[in-house]
């Protein structure tokens, strides 16, 4: 499959080399090996060298990947359309918490359509780790939007500690959590580690688990109602929980919302689903070598829902409604959107904003592998949900 991946030039091979050759060290202080989950996390993250942290274009079609909010300013719009009752019930100190900001796209169109429904946030703040992507962010925001819009936005280094009320949003940041893998031998719980074969390349061995990871597998067993088969191999994330709580810090009132691809535990646990759902982006090719080019391409696993909803609950929120993202579009104001749009009389706009409506909501396109989940904590949130809630799935 690799063949088929178009080639890095010279000075990305050279950059991929040097994140290589970092990790390549880490593993050799570290006895020999390094769990799954802490090679991505160096891959995606190390600070100047990872596929987040360094500088190269990651969204768009010039990039890896498109996001929602890159193929145009509907799905923004309609995630302001869900947000606002919440920040217009919590008033002027509201706030509004982006994780991961991607080009600024996002914001952009967000913060006008909040300002057009009377819902604007006292502050707007982008919890972004790349200082690349803070740059880019901030030069495009300031120039699209007002003076006095863009004084509400900040980028912040970590979490709101200090107690705050608004609403907490991440678009495709959960499926680049480094994850950790396991394997079913015996009837044991494994951990997938990288190693380095006989030339230094790195290649997937397994080491027993250690507790949390094993708890976290039997939790899942349970829940299922049925183990492992032999041989099973899959992603957890034991670690969800703790993110969760860190990220919301001192949240007091509000909601969360969290959109990303995944599936409710049964789907995603299914038997033929056996080698779990890793994969890695360059270019817009996907495929399965994770280990390929550190640095260069982005690595990612699909979200079981039903751990985000035991996270959020367990951080002490009620669950607000977990549903398709064509469902959530089309129930927060889509279709008056598009309605909006054809009133114009503009046809080339419509044909615009028609085909962007589509590949959000298309079942063959984004519209049923993203699924849309929320939490509430003395606000009301639920009925952003109402069309096609599927809680009972979870």
């Amino acid at each position: 499959m690799n063949d088929q991946l178009p080639t890095p030039d010279a000075d990305a091979l050279a950059h991929s080399n040097e994140l290589a050759a970092l990790i390549r060290n880490e593993i050799l202080a570290s006895g020999g090996s390094i769990p799954f989950s802490r090679f991505m996390e160096r891959a995606l993250y190390a600070p100047g060298h990872g596929y987040y942290s360094a500088g190269s274009t990651k969204f768009g079609a010039a990039g890896d990947f498109v996001t929602a909010p890159e193929i145009g300013p509907l799905f923004a719009a309609c995630v302001a359309e869900a947000v606002a009752p919440v920040l217009r019930q919590i008033g002027a100190e509201a706030q509004f918490l982006e994780i991961g900001g991607g080009s600024g796209a996002f914001a952009e169109v967000a913060l006008k359509r909040l300002l057009e429904l009377d819902a604007m946030p006292a502050r707007y703040a982008i919890l972004e780790p790349s200082a690349d992507l803070r740059e880019r962010q901030r030069e495009r925001l300031q120039r699209a939007l007002t003076p006095l819009v863009f004084d509400c936005v900040e980028w912040l280094d970590g979490p709101i500690n200090e107690e705050w009320n608004g609403v907490l949003f991440a678009n495709e940041v959960v499926d680049a959590l480094p994850t950790p893998r396991f394997a079913i031998h015996d009837g044991e719980v494994f951990e997938e580690c990288v190693v380095l074969d006989g030339e230094g390349r790195f290649m997937r061995t397994e080491r027993p688990a250690d507790a949390l990871l094993s708890a976290a597998v039997r939790h899942v067993e349970r829940y299922l109602e049925k183990p492992f088969a032999e041989g099973y191999r899959s992603e957890l994330l034991p670690q969800l929980p703790y993110w969760l709580q860190a990220v919301v810090g001192g949240m007091r009132r509000g909601a969360l919302l969290f959109v990303d691809y995944g599936y409710n535990r049964a789907e995603f646990y299914q038997e033929e689903r056996d080698d779990g759902t890793l994969r890695a982006f360059f270019r817009h090719h996907v495929h399965n070598d994770a280990l390929l080019w550190p640095g260069l391409q982005d690595i990612t696993a699909s979200v079981d829902f039903t751990a985000l909803a035991e996270a959020g609950t367990g951080a002490g929120f009620d669950l607000a409604g977990y549903c398709t993202q064509a469902n959530f579009l089309l129930g927060n104001g889509l279709a008056q959107r598009l309605e909006e749009v054809n009133a114009r009389g503009d046809e080339r706009l419509s044909l615009k904003f028609n085909n962007e409506a589509k590949k959000l909501t298309l079942p063959t396109e984004m519209g049923e592998r993203f699924q849309c989940i929320g939490f509430q904590r003395d606000v009301e949130f639920e009925i952003a949900f109402m069309a096609g809630d599927l809680t009972w799935r979870l």
